[in-house]
């Protein structure tokens, strides 16, 4: 065993919480089948983490308690008739709140949103889920339009890490994360246009993919930006995430349709392509680079031949998303902003705003650095299957980092060491998952990229990782108070 093996290993003796970690999804579909667990006990089990933690954690916008529980019961029923729907068949899933559900409003947690909007209806990944059996316990929270920060004193609940609710939980799919990770859902749906699955589950220590782009249905969801936006899951594993992606997955784009890769422990044959350079700055946690060797040993020990690489385009890549996602939200929010430009937070409008200052050459050449980024991305898919680099080079900061004096984002801080924005202006899927802790004992994570409709080989990595490793098996302890949510009701 390598020394940096050896250093996180005795890192998580030491930190590794008490708290049992909620089962993961394929242990709890197990359990359903041989009867050992119900769903409606399931069910409860996540609603009284939610009793117990939420009203620290902000997890939910809206719970839908009676709807889940009486969901459960049709669940356990059918099981018992002998109609299985498959592996989310009964599993306790929460949504994020860009994204609709019939059982209660959709609000992107923001005043602006028309209540009305997606009322009454399912987006067409959620009304998969519900196809599939899985029980929609509520809404969570997410930051306004998916591009905002917390709001403290706002009308809305701030989502908290559960590992410390003094810090972020990340953005913008925050309470999917923390609520994955706290216990109060099996499993979460959220969005990334930046990273608004990745960084979450890296600073709650769950597993977020990013599908690759088209792959999922974006249709039900509020849109950020037209080009960027994707859905997909976070849940505690790899297995479990690849389960939900094989029902919401299917979209008119031409990409060949999603098939779950063979798990197992072996990764002989397999390349893998090792990033460092930009992702490990000199203010980086202490503990970053053991934490990322030992995830790289561990591949190699499977079987992987690893080999450094660079990502081309970087700074300009980067730089495109802004453009395109600044120019594409203020698109979608042209009406709205000028008239209630008080009703959005300032992070949020500051953000929406910038658009205004992208000209439409700029734009156009946004469009042009992206397609030869990816001619480039898969140029360099043709010489490795998958590639790995670290998710973030801190853990979860504190609320004070996230923004400068006028209250907008501040890219110069901790989103400078947040290194999910690479991908998106890419269509490639990319995986995070928790590879070790910072030293303070936070959630470390690893990002796995693969090439386009290439998800099934990162999911297999992530899962043949996640077999030699324990960090997906922590749970944190979350400061627990009781919660006033009901059911329908938005915690505002």
């Amino acid at each position: 065993m390598t020394e940096a093996l050896t250093a996180q290993a005795a890192l998580a003796a030491q930190t590794t919480p008490a708290a049992q970690a909620a089962p993961t999804v394929a242990e709890a579909a197990e359990a359903l089948r041989n009867g050992t667990l119900t769903s409606v006990e399931l069910t409860e089990a996540a609603l009284a983490a939610a009793d117990r933690s939420d009203r620290t954690l902000g997890v939910y916008l809206a719970r839908f308690d009676e709807r889940a529980l009486a969901a459960a019961e049709r669940a356990d029923e059918e099981l018992r008739r002998g109609t299985d729907r498959g592996p989310l068949h009964g599993i306790p899933f929460g949504v994020k709140d860009t994204i609709a559900a019939a059982d209660g409003p959709t609000t992107a947690q923001s005043l602006v949103l028309d209540r009305a909007w997606g009322e009454g209806r399912d987006a067409l990944a959620v009304a998969r889920l519900r196809a599939a059996g899985a029980v929609i316990t509520g809404k969570t929270t997410t930051m306004e339009f998916g591009c905002g920060l917390p709001e403290e004193g706002g009308p809305f609940p701030v989502p908290r890490n559960p590992w410390r609710p003094e810090l972020w939980a990340g953005g913008s799919s925050s309470g999917a994360a923390s609520g994955v990770a706290s216990g109060m859902f099996l499993a979460g749906l959220g969005g990334d246009t930046a990273g608004s699955i990745r960084m979450p589950a890296a600073f709650c220590g769950v597993s977020g993919l990013m599908p690759t782009y088209g792959r999922v249905p974006a249709e039900g969801c509020v849109p950020l930006a037209y080009s960027l936006d994707r859905v997909g899951p976070l849940a505690r594993t790899a297995r479990d995430c690849s389960a939900v992606l094989a029902v919401i997955a299917g979209a008119p784009g031409g990409l060949p349709p999603f098939a779950e890769p063979r798990f197992g422990g072996d990764l002989a044959g397999l390349r893998v392509g090792v990033v460092r350079e930009h992702h490990f700055p000199d203010d980086r946690d202490p503990a970053l680079d053991e934490a990322f060797d030992a995830a790289v040993s561990v591949l190699t020990g499977l079987g992987a031949a690893t080999a450094d690489v660079t990502l081309p385009y970087w700074r300009e890549l980067i730089a495109a998303l802004f453009v395109t996602a600044a120019s594409e939200g203020l698109a979608y929010h042209r009406a709205d902003l000028p008239r209630r430009w008080d009703d959005y937070t300032a992070a949020s409008r500051g953000l929406l705003a910038m658009g205004a200052l992208v000209s439409g050459a700029e734009y156009v050449q946004a469009q042009r650095v992206r397609r030869v980024a990816q001619e480039a991305v898969d140029a360099l898919f043709g010489e490795v299957d998958a590639i790995v680099c670290p998710t973030a080079s801190v853990g979860a900061p504190p609320f004070d980092a996230l923004a400068d004096e006028a209250g907008h984002q501040d890219n110069a801080g901790v989103f400078g060491k947040i290194y999910t924005p690479y991908w998106n202006p890419l269509a490639n899927p990319v995986l995070a998952v928790p590879m070790g802790r910072t030293a303070a004992g936070l959630p470390l994570s690893m990002q796995i990229a693969g090439p386009v409709a290439g998800e099934a080989a990162i999911l297999r990595v992530g899962d043949a990782f996640q077999r030699r490793t324990e960090w997906h098996r922590h749970a944190p302890v979350a400061a627990a108070r009781p919660s006033a949510a009901t059911d329908g009701e938005v915690n505002a």
